[in-house]
């Protein structure tokens, strides 16, 4: 009897559930998905505004090259080698040095690129390597200034080219005499002289533009070079380039070298 109530009960309470009660927790359920799907996007969409306004409060890499006169890839190759970004297959990306110091990931029309709040200007590791960088092409482009100034056109009797008359004669001088030279052998620092006799460890400078102030102050420069190390320095200027078989032996044996007359 108490199974048959229990049936009974059964048959007239599940029908009243599905069509009455069921509905009601479905609703509860699509409610509380919509509240999240509704709060996950308006927490996207803050997100993507906050994002949007710090990117824009950020510099790129041509807005930082501005300040130090230089190109975008070179501030990338600086970036690079302190290991702040690295190199992908559409740009560049952030690494975590480079998050640490400010850098924040940034996409583009398909590329990526790394743009940076103002600490990077500061940054000692930065500003240090920039302007290596700037001295080093500084130094290029004064290297390539001078090699179109002063083009090496003069051929020698041995089949050397200098860049000027003088030191065709100092060339054909030294090749007359059987003396074994080198051209522009580095002193020391990156500074090139105008000819080297190995024998007896000689720099022989020609010193010609006495009216041109760089030159004279590079002139000044390169002795000082010789004096701080110690080399043995044969001048030669204007004046004693038309008496050199009078000049050079005296000054060559100055240094323990004579001609084989």
């Amino acid at each position: 009897m108490q199974i048959f109530d229990t049936a009974n009960l059964l048959s007239i309470m599940l029908p009243a559930f599905f069509s009455f009660v069921l509905p009601i927790i479905i609703f509860v359920i699509l409610i509380n998905l919509m509240a999240k799907f509704i709060r996950r996007k308006l927490h996207q969409k803050s997100y993507v505004k906050f994002n949007q306004r710090n990117i824009a409060d950020m510099f790129s890499a041509k807005e930082i090259a501005k300040k130090f006169g230089k190109n975008a890839k070179d501030v990338n190759e600086v970036l690079l080698n302190l290991g702040f970004i690295k190199k992908c297959d559409n740009g560049y990306n952030v690494t975590d040095a480079g998050r640490y110091y400010g850098g924040m990931q940034n996409y583009y029309m398909g590329r990526a690129s790394v743009r940076w709040n103002e600490r990077i200007v500061y940054n000692e590791n930065f500003v240090d390597e920039i302007m290596k960088n700037t001295a080093k092409t500084a130094k290029e482009e004064q290297k390539e200034d001078f090699r179109e100034k002063f083009k090496a056109e003069y051929r020698t009797n041995d089949g050397h080219y200098v860049r000027s008359r003088a030191e065709l004669v100092i060339a054909n001088w030294l090749f007359a005499e059987g003396m074994a030279y080198e051209k522009r052998v580095p002193i020391k620092e990156d500074v090139y002289c105008d000819f080297y006799i190995p024998k007896g460890k000689i720099y022989i400078e020609f010193w010609g533009l006495e009216d041109d102030e760089a030159y004279i102050k590079r002139k000044e420069q390169k002795i000082e070079l010789y004096k701080k190390y110690g080399l043995n320095l044969i001048e030669i200027d204007n004046d004693k380039i038309g008496n050199l078989d009078d000049y050079l032996p005296k000054e060559l044996l100055k240094f323990g070298v004579s001609l084989n007359l």
